[in-house]
């Protein structure tokens, strides 16, 4: 036979609390907050994709497409139209946003190119053009290199400051952002070893050895090299101390 249930259970001890803070949880925050549809963060990321793949269809039309497509204004501009349609589709869709790592990379390389055109190559003589002899009209390839280096690089900064959340990178995360620079530069010289008949073979003139010599074009890259990573270090600490720009009111009432 078995007991009969009490009426009334007797109180409960109370449970000893060792500290009045709570314990961490180990499920994530966008786990439990739910996700909406930014219909406004999905058309401005589309228009900005469809502006970075025309400005390079430009140029490779009007120029040579296996030179032009081995700048790095053009290859970082071609991931960034990448890294915004992806984000496109999943601000429409209501779903996580791409890995802050991979977005806070895409603007270093589009910001730095930009930096690389306005500081070093926009007041060469002659003038610097990635379509270099083209016949098309006199001001459509003007327009796609001002769209590349000023128009994008503005654009893809306000994305990330006005309508991404802050993804707390890291200084580690930074150092692995300047191996992608580090390939091109193996890149381009060996690029122009391949060609040594070719007046293109050197697509960056301050990374020309025929002209310079290895010492200089090195001396170059060690410079260009610090930039990329103070630049990368300044997004590192930008993206810990900007507010975040995707809060909502959940339906559970909690603001989060």
């Amino acid at each position: 036979m078995t007991a009969p249930i009490p009426r009334d259970i007797p109180d409960l001890p109370a449970l000893p609390r060792t500290s009045s803070h709570l314990l961490p949880s180990a499920v994530p925050a966008r786990a439990v907050v739910p996700l909406v549809r930014r219909p406004v963060a999905a058309a401005y990321r589309l228009v900005l994709a469809l502006l970075a793949a025309g400005a390079v269809l430009v140029e490779t039309l009007l120029g040579s497409p296996g030179r032009v497509l081995g700048y790095f204004a053009i290859q970082s501009a071609v991931l960034l139209a990448a890294v915004m349609l992806a984000s496109a589709r999943r601000a429409w869709l209501a779903r996580h946003p791409l890995p802050g790592a991979l977005t806070a990379a895409t603007l270093l390389y589009v910001c730095m190119a930009a930096l690389v055109h306005h500081l070093l190559l926009a007041d060469t003589t002659p003038r610097f053009s990635m379509a270099e002899g083209s016949a098309g009209p006199t001001w459509l390839e003007p327009l796609a290199a001002h769209t590349l280096h000023t128009v994008l690089p503005i654009a893809a900064l306000l994305d990330w400051l006005l309508l991404s959340p802050p993804a707390r990178t890291h200084l580690r995360q930074a150092v692995t952002w300047l191996l992608y620079p580090l390939a091109y530069l193996a890149f381009s010289l060996t690029r122009g070893e391949l060609l040594p008949g070719s007046p293109a073979r050197y697509l960056y003139p301050f990374l020309d050895v025929a002209r310079h010599g290895y010492r200089s074009v090195l001396a170059n890259a060690l410079l260009l090299g610090l930039s990329f990573y103070a630049l990368a270090v300044l997004i590192v600490a930008l993206d810990h101390i900007r507010p975040n720009p995707v809060r909502h009111r959940p339906k559970t009432g909690f603001r989060l």
